[in-house]
């Protein structure tokens, strides 16, 4: 077995981890930072051999880690998460260097956020072991049942928040799981794997399989042995799986694309406002819930524009590692190459480029904040999620020009609505999508539920929701009277 990958001062697995132990492939396939286009190593592919002896790793800890009560599962997740915190700088330094994420997002939001999603769920177990309903016939006892094994795939603009947040209420529920990490991002979930070996989760509880959508993916969701699929990533990806699902009647979770709305009323508070839209360029973009259609009020646009232009002029764009960078890079050149097309072929067809509009000079996977407009509803780059630093702008005249052209696409994630509360409060409730923000972003509670419509998922994940969905919900019925079968129609 080759030695260990040594990335950002991190001594990380570059193998599987099936039932407790690391498996090494025959087949690798290459990292590199999108920071600096630096090898980190090559890392191992999953082959049918490797899912095949994932799924019976999975298999056969499933009777005893469902058999747990969720108080006992609760003890081991507890140290699971313990060991994420001992470990959160190397999970910084990591994620940082192989996914482009800021080190100070990391620090301060999401390993911390990451040691919660498996420590709630677990918690929030132990009120669902059973439900009473009774009425006049009888006494009902609602059970919630572990499904079996679960497939969680993740994608790349967030792996270790994405999969533990798909992975705690899994575990806690009395699953067993196998993780298929994105394949330009995976090493943050091999580190994952070191941590369960550290808290003595039993072998098999977690199996980590790396490797290709197209290859190791495939494999994972077309099983038949395979009892749920959560996966969270790009649409034309949800098909392929739903397809693949389908054919085994699995249950999918799917939380997709975004295209959301930022609807800046013209009673809105526009600092604010203009604040609050400068940070879709967070991530450098790359994250599905962002408000990318700025829909500004036509009687405050030039103010708003002038006060956003002055704060996104002051972003700092440069290497995550370094704390003070607000921007950093796209996650590959092919991602860099489909944000740019986005842009120009807009551009080619009259759209006008307010700011940004290419590569920033720090680097061949840097892009530059952008704000586009001149664009009609039916444009690609109003209609299509670009995942990039890049916002369109469009103007209205009244609360319902705004609901037409908020709702005027395909998907139906999230939103922005700022105005005096009641009023942007009242045009939210009109905008078809699974959650929207008034006068705020990026407020989230792990008991409230998180997904899209249209094209932007299916299903809801947090709180009683995850649950419902990684669960067998039973109904035993136990009559109260003596029960006698007839088979009279009178």
């Amino acid at each position: 077995m080759s030695r260990l990958l040594e990335v950002a001062g991190v001594a990380v697995s570059p193998h599987h981890y099936i039932g407790g132990q690391r498996v090494p492939s025959p087949e690798r396939f290459d990292l590199s930072s999108p920071i600096d286009q630096q090898s980190l190593g090559s890392i191992a592919e999953g082959l049918a051999e490797h899912v095949d002896s994932a799924i019976v790793a999975a298999q056969r800890a499933f009777p005893g880690w469902s058999k747990l009560t969720a108080a006992e599962r609760k003890t081991y997740l507890d140290r699971f998460a313990a060991e994420i915190g001992k470990r959160a700088d190397d999970f910084c330094r990591l994620e940082s260097t192989d996914a482009g994420v800021l080190l100070s997002r990391m620090r301060h939001g999401v390993v911390p956020r990451a040691m919660l999603n498996i420590t709630y769920f677990a918690e929030h177990a132990l009120t669902l072991q059973e439900r009473a309903i009774d009425t006049d016939q009888a006494h009902h006892i609602v059970r919630h049942d572990p499904a079996g094994v679960a497939v969680i795939i993740t994608p790349w603009n967030s792996p270790l928040m994405l999969t533990t947040w798909k992975l705690g209420p899994a575990l806690a529920a009395g699953n067993t799981a196998i993780v298929k990490p994105p394949e330009w991002a995976p090493l943050t979930c091999s580190l994952l794997a070191d941590c369960a070996d550290a808290a003595e989760l039993p072998p098999g509880v977690l199996n980590i399989v790396q490797g290709s959508g197209a290859g190791t993916g495939a494999k994972l969701v077309g099983d038949p042995r395979i009892a749920r699929i959560s996966f969270t990533g790009s649409v034309p990806t949800a098909r392929l799986i739903a397809q693949a699902a389908g054919a085994n009647l699995v249950p999918c979770s799917l939380e997709l694309g975004g295209k959301s709305p930022f609807i800046v009323l013209d009673d809105a508070d526009l600092d604010g406002a203009a604040t609050t839209a400068a940070l879709m360029y967070r991530n450098a973009g790359q994250v599905c819930l962002a408000g990318t259609r700025l829909l500004v009020h036509e009687n405050v646009l030039e103010t708003f524009v002038a006060i956003m232009g002055g704060y996104v002029e002051k972003l700092r764009i440069g290497d995550p590692r370094d704390e003070a960078t607000e921007i950093g890079p796209i996650i590959h050149q092919r991602q860099v190459e489909r944000v740019k097309g986005f842009v120009d072929r807009a551009v080619a067809g009259g759209a006008k480029v307010l700011w940004g509009g290419g590569l920033h000079k720090f680097g061949k996977q840097y892009f530059q904040p952008t704000l586009i407009t001149n664009v009609r509803q039916n444009d690609e780059i109003v209609q299509n999620e670009v995942f990039g630093p890049v916002l369109t702008l469009q103007t209205f005249a009244s609360d319902d020009e705004a609901v037409l052209l908020a709702n005027g696409t395909d998907y139906g994630l999230g939103g922005v609505c700022y105005g005096e509360t009641a009023h942007a409060t009242a045009v939210a409730e009109r905008v078809e999508t699974g959650f929207i923000w008034v006068n705020s972003f990026g407020i989230r509670d792990l008991a409230a539920p998180f997904g899209g419509i249209k094209r932007s998922g299916i299903g809801r994940e947090g709180g009683d929701w995850s649950f419902e969905f990684f669960s067998n919900v039973k109904d035993v019925v136990v009559p109260k009277k003596p029960f006698r079968a007839s088979f009279s129609h009178r």
